[in-house]
């Protein structure tokens, strides 16, 4: 299923993500020569419906092709185009795939050849060394632009905050892009706020034509005002037979129409996210990074609202009622700056 290409195709950089099967053939992992090794690994597509990674990267590339003559970069970079087909419906993921950000080496979900494939990327990568990984997102919800990481490491965070000062730490859900490629490098997950904004597609490429230029990434510590370190404590999920809705009619649950505000706030304890109906039953699912369920440590049903109890930050929250049911409602986060590694 891999395509493996040393050259860019004929028209590539002027290829939108929605034509890009026809070109290309499917996943497709392309080495690119530059002044430095190894090469910078950027990942984009990993959801068909998230076209920011192409954008920033083809926009970059044209650019530098149209000032020189030739790409002339400055560090050699490995560019894998993801799910070509589901960009070509312009959705996450077609219904006979799996999410292609939840099935790189180290997932908990069934094996496909899919997986295969993310295991050959990661195989061919780590013959060739990687200099950094880059897998560049879009946010379905209001969020601001942000870094993720998975491992507390300066070079890690270091590469973060080269995009954001605000840093999400995570280590579920597993099968993850950064995760699996985090065992050869530094890795980051830049979210890129929502598709179609042209300021994410801007600082993507920036950010990617600085990566090119770092001859190194430094390992000694942040400043303490330079970074805002959240950990992502707990997933949360609308069970498969509980529905839901924004719009008052027979949903379980009747979440609130301006859920997107509430990402990246501190929620006070008693905040209400939606109505339900106390004797039907609905419930959401929410998990711990060990996967435990704990549901009852964050929510309960007062006077028939769904309410928060403790204090949380949100991210991710979206209206997007298909990402909802193919991902999650929200990720639930708390501060987490008293872990950033110190100067020994």
């Amino acid at each position: 299923m891999l395509h493996e290409l040393h050259a860019p195709p004929t028209g590539l950089f002027g290829t939108g993500p929605g034509d890009l099967e026809p070109l290309l053939g499917g996943p497709t992992l392309i080495h690119l020569p530059g002044d430095r090794e190894p090469p910078l690994f950027v990942s984009v597509l990993m959801h068909g419906n998230e076209s920011v990674g192409w954008e920033a990267i083809r926009s970059l590339l044209a650019g530098r092709l149209k000032r020189f003559g030739t790409l002339r970069l400055p560090r050699a970079l490995s560019l894998f185009i993801g799910n070509v087909s589901a960009a070509a419906a312009g959705v996450r993921h077609l219904p006979d795939q799996p999410d292609y950000n939840r099935i790189w080496p180290g997932s908990e979900t069934p094996p496909t050849p899919e997986h295969a494939m993310m295991q050959q990327v990661v195989d061919i990568m780590r013959r060739r060394g990687v200099f950094a990984s880059v897998d560049i997102h879009n946010n379905t919800g209001c969020n601001p632009h942000y870094g993720c990481v998975n491992v507390l490491d300066n070079r890690y965070l270091h590469l973060a905050t080269l995009f954001s000062r605000t840093v999400v730490y995570f280590i579920r859900p597993r099968g993850v892009q950064s995760i699996a490629m985090g065992q050869l490098c530094p890795a980051v997950i830049l979210e890129c706020g929502k598709v179609a904004d042209q300021h994410g597609v801007d600082h993507a490429r920036e950010y990617l034509d600085a990566c090119l230029h770092l001859s190194a990434l430094p390992d000694h510590p942040l400043a303490p005002g330079d970074i805002d370190l959240f950990h992502t404590v707990a997933q949360v999920k609308v069970p498969a037979d509980v529905s839901f809705g924004f719009s008052p009619g027979d949903a379980d649950i009747l979440l609130i129409p301006e859920l997107e505000r509430l990402n990246f706030r501190e929620l006070p304890r008693g905040t209400a996210i939606g109505r339900v109906d106390a004797h039907n039953g609905a419930r959401l699912d929410v998990r711990d990074e060990r996967g435990r369920d704990v549901a009852r440590r964050y929510f309960h049903i007062e006077d028939g609202e769904l309410r928060l109890k403790l204090p949380v930050m949100p991210s991710m929250l979206t209206r997007d009622e298909t990402v909802i049911r193919q991902d999650c409602l929200c990720y639930i986060m708390e501060r987490y700056n008293d872990h950033v590694p110190k100067r020994n």
